[in-house]
């Protein structure tokens, strides 16, 4: 994902990216705990979406 694809979404529609994201870190998270996660760069993945969607929400509501 990258950030350009999110600064043309609205804030509303950031937010849900957002839970999506950290449900699919959570899973990640549990699946890594119960030795089922094969490629554990999925968890850094996520981590960094989910970040750059957080910095997408500040820069919609600076605006």
């Amino acid at each position: 994902m990258k950030y350009t694809d999110l600064s043309t979404k609205t804030e509303a529609e950031l937010i849900e990216v957002l839970k999506e994201k950290k449900l699919e870190l959570f899973t990640l998270k549990a699946k890594q705990r119960t030795m089922q996660l094969t490629n554990t760069s999925e968890l850094r993945a996520a981590k960094k979406d989910i970040a750059r969607i957080q910095t997408a929400i500040t820069a919609a509501r600076s605006k």
